[in-house]
């Protein structure tokens, strides 16, 4: 009997697809933490991994799209943060994260930071090999910006000692650790570019942790350096630490003192060459001596007396004289004879001028009694405009008798309807103005009416 009433069996399926929505509707927005392992790489590009902590793991899938987009590769062993879509892989019922982004934890957000950085500079390029430059061979002066109290300035200067004691040395003091060291670095740099006192500058430290060695990976240290137009090598750390700093320098080296070794001439190798060089230049100036000699053998059997010498250069300026003197008529009739013809050919193409000149002169004439008239014309038309003028100007009218009536607000007065009685008005006559006031509504009777 209970087993007529059971509910019904959902196929395993079904069972994979619910547990997938349940998951995926309430799983989401996390960050996972955990060690990378089991991580396999397939043909597609995409990633798949382990991710473990000391008591569980979980299966994760990182597709090719995202895995291009890391700072860093991916590799065993990695402590690293997960966020993405916690489901259910249907077809075997596997738990497991679709992995959309990824973050390193602890040091490991120093490495990401790094690997970003590197990216972005050297998209710019910044590290391009085409603007580096070379170090000089034997600069005049030696620069070196790094900590007055670090070990690594005691070996750099211990080696430009041994090695090239006469060249001088500059230090740009400055802090290769903790807050605000960065911007003492980039300082530093542009002090000595500033000032430009040195052929080759040494940026140098020693050894230590990611987080000792970060200032020279800091970005506004890698631009001071890779703007800087003096020569820098960088001899940050020991051989395999290696900081942003030291691909943007124009040579790397891998000690403090490796550094050194590079910008200086090694004295006792110089001396060494320089002692080759005297056998050298001995044993050629004997070689040229022994030559010399017998040049001067040869030679002196061939040397004539100089009054033989003198007669024979003699006999040749006399020639040199003759064949000048014969040159020079040569020139001078051919050049005669050109401009004798250029004259002529002158005086054939030359224009007949005398019409056109006449031409000119009738013009100038006519042109002259033209603005005469001209001138005239519009004198008279101005004294007629003058006269015009003066026929319509409002002074001529009022000396005819006329006057102009103007109310309280200076407004003219053209109609007696508009007058109110008491008004006071203003009269303007030819000889003055004067005010009066209306006394009466009616319109005043005609002057000339005396009836």
């Amino acid at each position: 009997m209970p087993e007529l009433f059971a509910a019904e069996a959902v196929s395993v399926s079904e069972l994979n697809r619910l547990a997938k929505n349940l998951l995926e509707n309430n799983l989401f927005g996390l960050w996972v933490a955990g060690e990378v392992s089991n991580l396999t790489r397939a043909a597609s590009g995409h990633i798949y991994f382990s991710l473990k902590d000391s008591r569980a793991q979980v299966r994760c899938a990182m597709f090719k799209g995202v895995a291009s987009r890391l700072a860093a590769t991916l590799k065993e062993g990695d402590h690293i943060e997960i966020s993405g879509k916690i489901s259910i892989y249907e077809a075997r019922g596997e738990f497991q994260i679709t992995v959309s982004e990824v973050r390193l934890k602890g040091l490991g957000q120093l490495y990401e930071a790094y690997e970003k950085l590197k990216a972005k500079l050297q998209a710019e390029g910044v590290f391009a090999a085409e603007r580096k430059q070379p170090v000089p061979p034997q600069p005049s002066r030696i620069g070196i910006v790094t900590s007055l109290a670090a070990a690594a300035l005691r070996d750099v200067v211990s080696t430009l000692k041994r090695r090239a004691p006469d060249i001088p040395v500059c230090v740009y003091p400055t802090a290769v650790q903790g807050a605000g060291s960065g911007q003492q670095i980039a300082q530093a740099i542009q002090t000595a570019a500033s000032r430009s006192e040195v052929d080759v500058l040494i940026i140098c430290r020693g050894g230590g942790s990611i987080e000792d060695l970060w200032a020279f990976n800091e970005e506004i240290v890698v631009r001071a350096v890779a703007a800087c137009p003096i020569p820098i090598v960088s001899g940050v750390g020991h051989e395999t630490d290696f900081t942003l700093t030291d691909f943007a320098a124009d040579v790397r080296a891998p000690t403090p003192t490796a550094a050194a070794e590079l910008v200086s001439p090694d004295r006792a190798a110089a001396l060494q060459r320089l002692a080759q060089a005297e056998g050298r230049l001995k044993t050629a100036l004997q070689q040229r001596y022994y030559d010399a000699a017998q040049k001067l053998d040869w030679l002196a059997r061939r040397l004539y007396h100089p009054g033989q010498k003198l007669q024979e250069r003699q006999k040749h300026l006399v020639a040199l004289a003759q064949n000048l003197r014969f040159a020079m008529q040569q020139n001078h009739r051919l050049h005669t004879r050109q401009f004798q013809q250029h004259q002529q050919t002158l005086a054939r193409l030359r224009p007949d001028i005398s019409a056109a000149q006449q031409q000119c002169s009738h013009f100038q004439t006519a042109l002259s009694q033209s603005f005469r008239q001209l001138l005239e014309l519009k004198r008279q038309q101005l004294i007629r405009q003058q006269d015009l003028l003066q026929a319509v100007s409002p002074q001529h009218i009022l000396e005819r008798g006329f006057a102009i009536v103007k109310n309280g607000r200076g407004q003219i007065v053209r109609h007696a309807a508009d007058l109110k009685q008491g008004q006071k008005l203003h009269l303007i006559f030819a000889d003055g103005e004067t005010d009066v006031r209306v006394t009466g509504e009616q319109a005043q009777p005609d002057l000339f009416d005396f009836s």
